[in-house]
């Protein structure tokens, strides 16, 4: 099993349409993956539908791991003051593939890209700019990587008739 990072670069997103009927809109996001949630930073005054955030989250992640979800969920809401936040929409992001990579590799990157943001009533509410990427732990893929080494060399050394 290989135990990382997974860090979530949360770029900027477009067209969410406008919640607030006073003003622009304030969002943000919660990003939830496997039991752990961060939120980012309300967007600046002004920004509306059009939010950018360039901001970084960490994940502990493990690759198989225990259970099956490997999403990634962002929440967009709008910030209100003086009531409930309002659920804008969402989006989901499958890194299963990309943490089987690191596991592999030792790390491996989504590059930012748009994903479509659904409101409640399953209808598109515009697009999220995020990238992904998973590191292990350099010890344990060190370790990993010096094993798999040895196995290598004994069955080559077992195959030429030598002892193990």
């Amino acid at each position: 099993m290989a135990t990382g990072t997974m860090e979530v670069l949360l770029v900027n997103a477009k067209g969410l349409g406008d919640t607030d009927f006073i003003g622009d809109m304030d969002p943000y996001v919660v990003l939830q993956y496997k039991g752990q949630e961060r939120k980012s930073i309300v967007a600046r005054a002004g920004q509306g539908s059009n939010p950018s955030w360039n901001e970084k989250f960490n994940f502990r992640a493990e690759y198989p791991g225990s259970g099956n979800n490997f999403k990634l969920n962002l929440k967009i809401l709008d910030k209100d003051t003086f009531s409930a936040d309002d659920f804008i929409g969402q989006a989901t992001i499958y890194v299963e593939d990309l943490l089987a990579l690191g596991a592999e590799n030792g790390a491996a990157q989504l590059h930012p890209r748009k994903y479509s943001v659904i409101s409640a009533d399953q209808t598109y509410r515009g697009e999220i700019q995020v990238g992904v990427t998973f590191t292990i732990k350099v010890y344990i893929y060190i370790l990993i990587t010096f094993f798999l080494q040895r196995l290598k060399m004994r069955e080559q050394s077992l195959e030429d008739g030598g002892k193990a």
